[in-house]
């Protein structure tokens, strides 16, 4: 996913439209559509609303953003029906739910008539802080949270004054509760009476949000919105996509990344019954492709098995597993750039030395519901039908090769069967391959919507997968613990270079996104060499991104250094967090006590492990109970700590925080490893690479630091600190530290 930005590595006029809110560029004037009916108060599709519209009398309208216009994404029906419309891709992190529980907490709506839908790749649908469209980094409630709040007032402040209008009153006598205004002397209305009238009214500039102490939606335990269409199987996601007339498309790729096609015999594709066409289409990264289009996906991949295909790579690297770890050790002794550079001299002199390397390999997203996006042709338009984290920057990527221009491309963002980033790459790979097909197959005489659907083995084998990283680090303490000189070296391949985010991620030759995590919050004398090879396998961000590694690194190595000097894991950390770090502190100690940690008595070959980590502004720590049995590591029970600030869902943190850490746990499981062997990825499919199944599942329980502040992130934190407390379980059972993961016991 996307990772955190540091704002102070920006340039300075992009920090301070940053730190006043404003978005990242300046987004275009539109004209204010107000289409209202009796129906709703809001477009039914997608308005566009922006600065200098105007109002039903003439008069000139505020100066919102359409990010702050109501009608964009509160639709009220005649029965008070409130539909929310959110700005995100949902794809499992609970923002279907937890911006409409936002909006109608300062809107006032009854919550059992609250709905909600996805939007589009319209300008209203940005992120309103970085001014694209954007789900990643953890940033949808952090960054829309006073936007929704905001929306909602609004909206309530125009169904109030529609209602002082029609009953003549004051409206300071008026207020409302649970999608009623409610008046002098008993009266009563509900907003789908209201609604047609107050889409009439002007949109105020400033509201007055309500005191949390007086909130009656947002913090409360609230089940899913899609929870019952998920767990019933009537939720429709991307690759449920059903058009008139529409076709398949599977694509036969090439086994090493980046080749082309020698030879291509089609002929018996072309002669299996359902198949339409069978197209030569380019691929992300220079490849080429075979995509076969057929009536369905059995057809077409009949299809694709029927085809004879040679293929050239002479021309591309061919990556090998054994060969690049070889490499990237050699690369750790050499010098290069530094992103921290304490003096190291008192490492001489330590009377404590410890020297570790770590080994991550590469990681599949492995999402449930693979690739996948249906595209539409007609004259001088598309429409597509997809997962997107980022719909404007797909639209573009599909208006280039389709020749169009961006507001000729309609993305409409579909439920995604998770992602974890994969859904985001900064060529659009999946959007563009799926819009060359499309193209193909009109140019071949094919007038019908295409949707290209990718197998689990493509899925898995498609590349764009979290880096292989090597760590290396030698440490200087004394005999209380304290660290007095920290040598680290980290090689892997950047994520971010050559993307839309090198010029803010990548400095001095460091792409902040590899060394998230490290050092900070304690207090260490660190020298930081960064080392970026370039490789042959597409790389992205995986779910909390840089932190998948760093977490380990850093909380294990301090375990380490607390069990040299025997001392208790929580105590000293406390120690090194000193009074500048509380929500460490407070999330740390919340999981301790929860947990039972040193006062419960464990049960024979168990052992407690501990580790706190911050990524995406949430602290999440964890207390574990863990055994090894017949060589294999098991994980019993799970306590967090959990500080993200106001949870506005519990319930949505809790899911968020236990899937995170069923992600972390998949990562020590012998077999969670991508491996390639003379450039082919030896993975395809979970037999081959391991998640965590419910047998492999703890007892779990999640405990949330009270707090009133803004949100921060919840989607990715939970997951880093799981595995290195699940590592220092193990490496007090064992005596043997762990320095890679999936964990090595032997």
């Amino acid at each position: 996913m996307l990772p955190n930005i540091d704002y102070s590595e920006l340039p300075r006029a992009l920090q301070h439209m940053l730190e006043r809110g404003q978005p990242v560029k300046t987004l275009p004037r539109r004209s204010f559509l107000k289409l209202a009916g009796a129906t709703g108060l809001a477009l039914g599709a997608f308005p566009h609303v922006a600065m200098g519209a105007t109002t039903a009398g003439g008069n000139p309208a505020s100066a919102l953003k359409p990010t702050q216009q109501p009608s964009a994404f509160v639709q009220i029906a005649g029965n008070g029906e409130v539909t929310v419309t959110i700005n995100r891709l949902e794809f499992g992190q609970g923002v279907h739910t937890a911006l409409p529980m936002i909006l109608a907490e300062e809107l006032d709506a009854d919550w059992t008539l609250v709905r909600s839908r996805h939007g589009t790749n319209d300008a209203a649908y940005v992120d309103p802080l970085f001014g694209i469209h954007l789900t990643g980094g953890s940033h949808s409630i952090k960054n829309s949270f006073s936007q929704y709040r905001e929306l909602g007032a609004r909206a309530r402040a125009m169904l109030l004054a529609a209602a002082a209008a029609r009953w003549m009153v004051d409206i300071a006598t008026l207020r409302t509760q649970a999608g009623t205004v409610l008046g002098p002397g008993g009266r009563k209305l509900g907003y789908g009476e209201l609604a047609e009238a107050a889409m009439a009214r002007p949109v105020p500039e400033k509201v007055t949000l309500k005191d949390p102490k007086d909130f009656r939606i947002i913090g409360c335990p609230t089940p899913r919105l899609d929870a019952r269409a998920k767990s019933s199987g009537r939720q429709d996601f991307g690759i449920d996509t059903r058009l008139p007339g529409q076709l398949t498309a599977v694509v036969a790729r090439p086994s090493v990344f980046g080749a082309r096609l020698a030879a291509v015999d089609d002929s018996a594709a072309r002669a299996v019954n359902g198949v339409k066409a069978v197209l030569r289409v380019p691929l992300d990264g220079g490849a080429e492709g075979v995509a076969v289009v057929a009536d369905g996906y059995w057809q077409a991949t009949q299809g694709r098995d029927a085809l004879k295909l040679k293929w050239d790579s002479a021309k591309v690297e061919k990556v090998d597993s054994e060969r690049q770890l070889v490499h990237y050790r050699e690369l750790a002794g050499r010098p290069g750039p530094r992103k921290f550079d304490a003096d190291m001299a008192p490492l001489a002199t330590a009377p404590r030395q410890l020297e570790a390397e770590f080994v991550f390999p590469y990681l599949a997203h492995a999402a449930m519901e693979p690739l996948n996006c249906t595209v539409a042709l007609t004259e001088g338009r598309a429409e597509l039908w997809v997962g997107s984290q980022c719909a404007g920057l797909d639209a573009g990527a599909a208006a280039r090769v389709l020749n169009l221009k961006p507001e000729q491309v309609t993305v409409n963002v579909q439920m995604a069967g998770g992602g974890f980033g994969r859904r985001f790459s900064s060529t659009s790979d999946t959007v563009v391959e799926a819009c060359e097909i499309a193209k193909a197959a009109r140019a071949a005489g094919l007038n019908a919507p295409v949707r290209t659907l990718w197998s689990r083995e493509d899925d898995m084998r498609g590349g764009f997968y979290r880096p292989m990283h090597l760590h290396r680090a030698r440490i200087g303490f004394d005999e209380r613990g304290n660290v007095l000189a920290w040598d680290h070296v980290i090689v892997g391949q950047s994520i971010t270079t050559g993307s839309v985010f090198e010029q803010f991620q990548v400095k001095n030759g460091i792409d902040g996104t590899a060394t998230e995590g490290m050092r900070d919050p304690y207090p260490l004398p660190m020298r930081l060499t960064v080392h970026h090879p370039k490789l042959n396998v597409p790389v992205l961000w995986w779910r909390s991104v840089g932190s998948t590694h760093t977490a380990f690194v850093m909380e294990t190595l301090l375990d380490e250094i607390a069990r040299a000097t025997q001392q208790d894991p929580v105590t000293y950390r406390m120690r090194l967090f000193g009074d500048k770090h509380p929500r460490h502190r407070d999330a740390l100690q919340l999981a301790v006590d929860r947990s039972g940690y040193g006062k419960t008595h464990l049960a024979a070959g168990r052992a407690w492990g501990v580790a706190v980590h911050e990524s995406f502004d949430s602290v999440v720590a964890y207390v574990v109970e863990a055994s090894v049995k017949d060589g294999r590591p098991a994980l019993h029970r799970v306590t967090a700590g959990v500080h993200c600030n106001l949870a506005v869902n519990p319930r949505t943190v809790e899911a968020q925080v236990q899937g995170a850490a069923v992600t972390g746990l998949s990562m020590c499981l012998p077999g969670s490893a991508i491996t390639l062997r003379d450039g082919v990825v030896e993975q395809s499919n979970f037999d081959g690479y391991t998640v965590a199944r419910i047998t492999d599942m703890p007892e779990f329980n999640v405990h949330i630091v009270p707090s009133v502040e803004p949100p921060t992130g919840i989607g990715e934190p939970g997951l880093p600190p799981l595995a290195p407390a699940f590592g220092n379980a193990i490496a007090r059972l064992t005596g043997k530290p762990l320095r890679q993961l999936p964990f090595k016991l032997a």
